[in-house]
């Protein structure tokens, strides 16, 4: 039965979206759980919150450029009995394609030690197109994935060193993912290896499309300790959020094939349009993070994030009528992020940043699908903020280099899970690198 995965936005290491902030993006985020700069605290660490005066509102908008190219390696269909050699197709071109991640929040500091805030994001998401007709089609197309997190929050000054903060989060998540189906080499091998068959593999090509919606619950919650006015140190920690995504998968058969009633009878049943459902865990992350001020002009900050991406073992999509369930077996890994940031600040009205960070994939290579491409990744991150009068502007930018990723998805990879033969063995590797710029205008009132 047919598979279905799930795709990252910018080949991340993993499918998560850290760029919720144009202030951290400059330090490519270290710090993000104690800098405490503005309102996008929230999402990394809401007792940050405490450090903002009176009202504050930030809105931004980060533009992600992610490229993608896989070269083959082997790839190969089943096995001999259903054509052998080669997947056929090309290579896809760029599997990636330009997104846009906004976020907004807002603060309100009571001047009684509690604070209050909301912040909107999009902490999960993707898009990715390899096109009809390329070598990874039985293993994906098109992966658009879309999620919105609405995120109340409190904090809570306890004394001058240190503050709390919690936060909840209402989640939405909407997907469509789609890819092709090879009934050629369905029909050839039901018909028990039909000689008159015997040219159908790769040759008659279906199309199957999720589409599927769901809201989930979850929190987050921080700690901040102020050593002094120049250092910091902040914890947080986000919970995992567990979906069950409801909706259809909808199939493209192809025609009849003369003298081939297969297609016309027991395997057009067998694909026919369908209610779906899909149980989803996204993880839970844990931060830790250092700010540290020099003088009026340096200042110095460091972090390190854990996800739990061992939560991520398999997609089984199951069908309303009871045909067999569609797995895809994943096998990640928990993974870490390090990160270091340095902000110079020539005057009082300007800040200029700088950041490297290392994103480890949770991803092995025999588990790697072109939904997600990705590996490690190593940023190089740079912005300013400057402020005037009751606002502040914030630009980023940021390139990261992705090692190549090695592929050998093997044609059903887990069979006693129920994975797919159908769909070949993937063998390549693919290049990848990321593009980020970003804008954010905060208003102080």
């Amino acid at each position: 039965m047919l598979v279905f995965g799930m795709a990252a936005s910018s080949f991340a290491a993993g499918f998560a979206v850290i760029e919720q902030s144009v202030s951290g993006l400059g330090n490519a985020f270290a710090g993000a759980a104690a800098s405490a700069e503005d309102p996008t605290t929230i999402f990394y660490n809401p007792a940050g919150m405490t450090r903002l005066k009176g009202q504050q509102a930030t809105a931004g908008m980060h533009v992600i450029f992610p490229q993608s190219d896989f070269k083959d390696d082997g790839s190969s269909a089943v096995s001999p009995l259903l054509g052998g050699g080669a997947l056929t197709g090309g290579d896809g071109g760029n599997g990636g394609e330009a997104v846009v991640v906004p976020n907004a929040y807002y603060s309100i500091n009571f001047d009684n030690g509690w604070v209050a805030g909301l912040g909107i994001n999009s902490p999960y998401g993707l898009v990715t197109d390899w096109g009809d007709g390329w070598q990874g089609r039985y293993h994906a197309l098109r992966s658009d994935v879309l999620t919105v997190n609405i995120n109340p929050s409190v904090a809570y000054k306890v004394n001058d060193h240190f503050s709390v903060g919690v936060g909840v989060s209402a989640q939405y998540v909407d997907a469509e993912l789609s890819q092709a189906i090879d009934f050629g080499s369905i029909a050839y091998a039901t018909s028990g290896f039909n000689s008159a068959l015997s040219g159908l593999p790769q040759n008659r090509d279906g199309k199957v499309t999720l589409e599927a919606d769901d809201w989930a619950y979850g929190f987050n919650l921080g700690a901040l300790i102020e050593v002094d006015e120049n250092t910091r140190f902040g914890i947080a920690y986000r919970s995992e959020i567990s979906y069950t995504a409801e909706g259809d998968a909808d199939y493209v058969v192809p025609n009849v094939i003369s003298g081939d009633p297969l297609l016309d009878g027991g395997i057009k049943a067998a694909f026919s349009d369908v209610a779906a459902k899909a149980d989803l865990d996204l993880p839970a992350t844990a931060s830790a993070s250092v700010y540290h001020r020099f003088n009026d002009q340096w200042a110095v900050m460091a972090d390190a994030t854990w996800t739990q991406w061992s939560s991520f073992d398999e997609l089984r999509v199951k069908f309303a009528d009871g045909r067999a369930d569609a797995v895809t077996t994943e096998n990640w890994n928990d993974s870490w992020r390090y990160s270091a940031g340095l902000t110079y600040s020539p005057s009082e009205a300007l800040d200029l940043r700088f950041g490297l960070a290392y994103d480890e994939t949770p991803i092995p290579d025999n588990y790697r699908t072109p939904r997600i491409p990705g590996d490690n990744r190593f940023w190089v991150a740079t912005g300013l903020g400057y402020t005037w009068t009751s606002f502040k502007l914030d630009v980023g930018y940021a390139h990261l280099f992705v090692d190549n990723a090695r592929s050998n998805r093997q044609a059903g990879v887990d069979p006693l899970n129920g994975e797919d033969f159908f769909k070949g063995t993937l063998s390549g590797e693919y290049e990848s690198s990321v593009d980020i710029a970003s804008v954010q205008l905060t208003y102080l009132f």
